[in-house]
């Protein structure tokens, strides 16, 4: 299995992963061969990578954190939560740890994790496509800091709702693919406000849950909002959720801005360190998330283009490579592969889409 471009899928490829809707339903299944019909409706839905199985990746298997199912129950999660506050309702705070425990209960089992699989997201499921791999992320961070389960939850609940406030707001404002006016800049920054006031009287959530949706993007610097904290001021989970929310929106398109590919997000990220958040999240954070996803397509300084086909977790930056096409253009007969912390001389020089 590899990442492709939907601008360069062809007729006759095989979708490897099932794209989903907002709701969790299925829109393409794996196993389906792609027409041209079904290659414009990525399109229009503004997919932007998919997967595809081929003979020359067919053993390469990418993993996903947490099980389909747990994900399609995560999406409806976070929907009906954000329905149940539209129309003046009470969300199910029961239902919502019923969810995240299933999460952690995923994420618990694996005994090292890692992620590595890129979201394909459509224009329709944006908004909790991202709350829930906030949520991934940032429970694969926290098992890593060493939380016990009660906070786990709490952060986690904390993660999948942390964007609940933006319910408050003009559907049109959240919708956005522009950059904000200075104005909309203001209202959508009320979000925060919003969704602590809507998870602080849960009475079955815990109130760390409202303070991280209230946190979320306060900076250790003291320059984040609403309230401009920083240093000890800051709660780690707020901190935690924020950095999962701030890699999130770099890899995915956002208003007035396009995506970037993950090992420049990482980069980004870096440089973060003990301005935004603290060096040990940062130093945890690069620890599990893959600069370079399996699946993807990579150029070598050797002029040869190659897939990843798999991490080493010690050194992120240092996939294992399979080549595939030479400088020349030319297929190899027989795959030749790259262990980049073996061949020292030889190194990433960007990722091709």
């Amino acid at each position: 299995m590899r990442q492709v471009s939907v601008n360069r899928l062809q007729k006759g490829d095989v979708l490897g992963r099932t794209i989903f809707s907002h709701n969790g339903r299925s829109l393409l299944g794996k196993g389906v061969t792609l027409t041209s019909p079904y290659i414009e409706r990525l399109k229009e839905l503004g997919i932007s990578i998919v997967y595809v199985d081929d003979d020359e990746t067919k053993d390469i298997v990418i993993e996903d954190v947490i099980s389909e199912e747990n994900r399609r129950e995560a999406m409806n999660s976070i929907e009906h939560s954000a329905e149940a506050v539209r129309i003046g309702k009470d969300l199910n705070g029961f239902q919502v740890k019923k969810t995240v425990n299933n999460i952690i209960g995923d994420v618990l089992f694996q005994e090292k994790i890692f992620l590595s699989l890129t979201d394909m997201r459509s224009y329709d499921n944006q908004v909790y496509a991202h709350s829930v791999s906030v949520c991934v992320l940032a429970t694969i961070l926290g098992k890593a800091l060493g939380l016990d389960k009660d906070t786990l939850e709490a952060l986690a609940v904390g993660a999948l709702l942390h964007d609940i406030g933006t319910v408050k707001l003009p559907k049109e404002l959240v919708a956005k693919r522009e950059a904000f006016t200075l104005k909309e800049n203001d209202l959508y920054k009320t979000h925060t406000v919003h969704g602590f006031e809507i998870l602080r009287n849960k009475s079955e959530l815990n109130l760390l849950s409202a303070h991280i949706a209230l946190q979320h993007h306060e900076w250790l610097n003291g320059n984040g909002y609403p309230r401009k904290l920083s240093g000890r001021h800051l709660h780690v989970l707020a901190q935690i959720v924020g950095l999962a929310d701030f890699y999130d929106n770099l890899v995915n398109d956002g208003p007035g801005h396009s995506r970037i590919v993950p090992h420049e997000a990482c980069e980004i990220v870096m440089g973060c360190a003990n301005k935004l958040f603290s060096q040990q999240l940062v130093v945890t954070f690069l620890k599990h998330v893959a600069a370079y996803p399996t699946g993807c397509t990579v150029k070598l300084n050797t002029g040869e283009v190659g897939i990843v086909v798999d991490q080493n977790k010690s050194l992120p930056m240092r996939p294992i490579i399979r080549v595939l096409i030479a400088d020349k253009g030319l297929a190899h007969v027989q795959a030749k592969e790259y262990n980049l912390v073996e061949d020292l001389t030889t190194f990433i020089v960007s990722i091709v889409e």
